[in-house]
């Protein structure tokens, strides 16, 4: 019986002293004058965004994208418009803007600098840093042939008629 108690005694000072060491090992290493990565900040995440691509005067296909923004708290109080619609607006504007852009050509898409290009045009529209990261959950291109092709094998398995899609 002695020796369960000790074994017990035993395992319990081991795992206290595991955890001291853990939480000691990861601690606060002094002030080092800079905030930790994207500590203190909110994230918002926009719904699906869906841009049409524009070339030649004729829509070629439509970019989707589903973002998400860390944003400085303190400063998204002091915004006049609301969040949603700036940035879904900065987004428009910006990738009308840049028709050097190119959706189709995957293979050639700078997606950092889309990021960073898309940050620093919300931060200079509104006059100050208010987003810190752009972060991309979700990035899509499809063509006009591709929507068309899934309407018509929406349209197929419906037995011939066209009938929208119930989520």
């Amino acid at each position: 019986m002695i020796k369960f108690v000790i074994g017990a005694v035993w395992i319990v000072a081991v795992t206290i002293g595991s955890i001291f060491f853990a939480f000691s090992a990861t601690g606060d290493k002094g002030d080092t004058g800079e905030r930790a990565y994207l500590e203190g900040l909110d994230y918002y995440k926009t719904e699906i965004v869906s841009v049409p691509v524009i070339q030649k005067g004729e829509v070629r296909g439509y970019f989707l994208t589903r973002l998400i923004y860390t944003v400085e708290p303190e400063k998204l109080k002091k915004l006049e418009l609301p969040l949603d619609t700036l940035l879904v607006d900065q987004l428009y504007t910006y990738l009308f803007s840049n028709p050097q852009i190119d959706f189709s050509q995957t293979d050639v898409l700078d997606l950092v600098a889309l990021r960073n290009g898309l940050r620093d045009s919300i931060n200079a529209r509104v006059g100050d840093k208010l987003v810190e990261e752009v972060l991309v959950q979700q990035i899509d291109y499809l063509t006009k042939s591709d929507i068309r092709d899934n309407a018509l094998r929406r349209r197929d398995a419906d037995g011939g008629q066209n009938r929208p899609v119930l989520r």
